[in-house]
């Protein structure tokens, strides 16, 4: 039995490193594994680690019948256990999952309900998480003042916590949320304020949301050459991560030099006219 559950944890700790680099197929076969012993040896806390693990591969993977399976049974263990600091975290992973699926209604109901608990086992890391959700929530459902008032609930959090990235997160949703709303100035002001934080921490991939975000407010305001030049940095870090939007956004980056190149077109024919 010893050996068992040594070998689960085993198992688990190759599916996280597996997790942890992209590769879900091969960390799906290891925690595949893991419930196979925890089956067998009837250790429920183990066992309720495994199915969690398994849940999140779900979910990344766009699995989430099957995410959503994994989560309720390690939901009734914690329940069993009276883990009320774990069942906080699985009722906001049940969340994502509805909100992935644009339930948003089921989606805020879990994430509250998630934040009850999380608030009274003081569990401030993923309480400054929950209210960024929420904040995504209420933005997709037009509710735009009280989405910057999450946003910035989980900025005040993650601030408090030390979470730099955090942070650069929460003033880059927010910008996003103006820019939703047309308030260009915020948006860039949200935008501009994401990207130093992300810069000073050395976080390329922040620094790249960032520019992203800002990338799309010069673009709809009509200031394409701006917006062309972020887009070209975007798509260079889209390149050397090889991260999913690389064509997507090749592809955008294009048509920006397209039009740039029709609007310059355009004016030497009308100075052409004019002389």
């Amino acid at each position: 039995m010893t050996l068992k559950n040594g070998l689960s944890e085993e198992l688990n700790k190759q599916g996280n490193e597996h997790f942890g680099r992209g590769h879900y197929t091969e960390a799906y076969t290891c925690y595949a594994k893991a419930l196979e012993c925890d089956r067998l040896t009837g250790d429920r806390r183990a066992l309720a680690a495994t199915l969690g693990n398994l849940g999140n591969i779900c979910a990344v993977s766009g699995r989430r019948e099957a995410a959503q399976n994994y989560y309720q049974e390690v939901l009734e263990l914690q329940k069993i256990f009276g883990d009320e600091k774990g069942i906080g975290t699985t009722l906001a992973n049940l969340g994502n999952l509805r909100a992935d699926a644009g339930e948003w209604q089921r989606a805020k109901a879990y994430y509250l309900e998630a934040l009850d608990l999380m608030t009274k086992t003081h569990d401030e890391g993923a309480k400054a998480v929950l209210f960024s959700d929420l904040g995504l929530i209420a933005r997709e459902q037009g509710e735009f003042n009280e989405a910057i008032s999450y946003y910035e609930k989980s900025m005040l959090l993650m601030r408090r916590l030390g979470n730099d990235g955090g942070v650069a997160d929460a003033w880059r949703m927010m910008a996003r949320t103006f820019l939703m709303q047309h308030k260009f100035d915020d948006a860039i002001a949200c935008g501009q304020t994401s990207q130093s934080i992300a810069e000073r921490a050395c976080d390329e991939l922040r620094i790249g949301g960032a520019r992203y975000v800002l990338a799309e407010c010069y673009e709809a305001m009509g200031r394409l050459r701006e917006a062309a030049q972020l887009f070209e940095r975007v798509v260079e870090m889209d390149r050397k991560y090889q991260l999913p939007k690389l064509e997507e956004n090749s592809k955008r980056l294009q048509v920006l030099h397209e039009r740039l190149s029709n609007d310059a077109s355009q004016k030497v024919v009308g100075s052409q006219e004019n002389g």
